[in-house]
């Protein structure tokens, strides 16, 4: 198969090693495929079914899996899609020993990183963990910038949330105060208490951190 381009929450440490999670029934590519990872220097975590990989308790961190595609219970596309939304962070390589266009496709468009068919080049699969794992860090990256962002506009009193939700649509402080049916004067306070809240250094910041955030604009 062709190589693809590639592109909860606490931060992990800088010093944490990035685990490298596999699911595959034969005991024998599990055994290789940890070996391999182990001498990347990243931690390998093996199991043999999609339901042993479910009832494990997964760290936050920078990780990815490496996925067969034909499990004795859920498969991998199945599997795949019941993490995509709970483990974005988690990027997907799948490894099978026979595969079809429809099959790589369903699994590229899930979001998987590759698609390799076995036997296959340990090369081509290191590059794709590290893609994988570079991806995992940027997801974590960014959720906790959303974290942050959101414990932010949690300290947020009601009338600066409602001052806020006004002012990112372009309302003047004049025009603000006429819709909450308070002062200019007013409202320029809980603007000023709000910016410095959400540590906006200006309209433009603000109405970023309000896309962040998925307010209605």
């Amino acid at each position: 198969m062709g190589q693809k381009d590639i592109e909860a929450c606490s931060v992990p440490g800088p010093n944490v090693v990035p685990v490298v999670y596999v699911v595959d029934d034969d005991i024998s590519v599990r055994e290789s495929l940890e070996a391999l990872i182990r001498e990347a220097g990243w931690r390998p975590a093996s199991f043999s079914s999609a339901r042993d990989f479910l009832s494990h308790q997964h760290r936050v961190g920078p990780s990815c899996l490496i996925l067969d595609v034909s499990l004795p219970d859920l498969n991998g596309l199945d599997l795949q899609q019941q993490i995509a939304v709970e483990r974005s962070d988690m990027p997907i390589i799948f490894i099978t020993g026979y595969g079809d266009i429809p099959m790589s496709v369903r699994a590229i468009k899930g979001g998987a990183v590759e698609f390799l068919t076995k036997p296959i080049s340990d090369d081509l699969l290191l590059d794709a963990i590290r893609c994988a794992l570079e991806r995992s860090t940027s997801a974590l990256d960014a959720a906790a910038d959303i974290q942050i962002l959101k414990d932010r506009f949690a300290s947020l009193s009601g009338r600066e949330r409602e001052v806020m939700a006004l002012v990112v649509t372009g309302l003047m402080n004049k025009q603000v105060g006429g819709e909450l049916g308070i002062s200019e004067i007013t409202v320029k306070a809980h603007r000023g208490r709000m910016m410095r809240k959400m540590k906006a250094s200006s309209l433009a910041d603000l109405v970023n951190i309000a896309a962040k955030l998925g307010l209605h604009q």
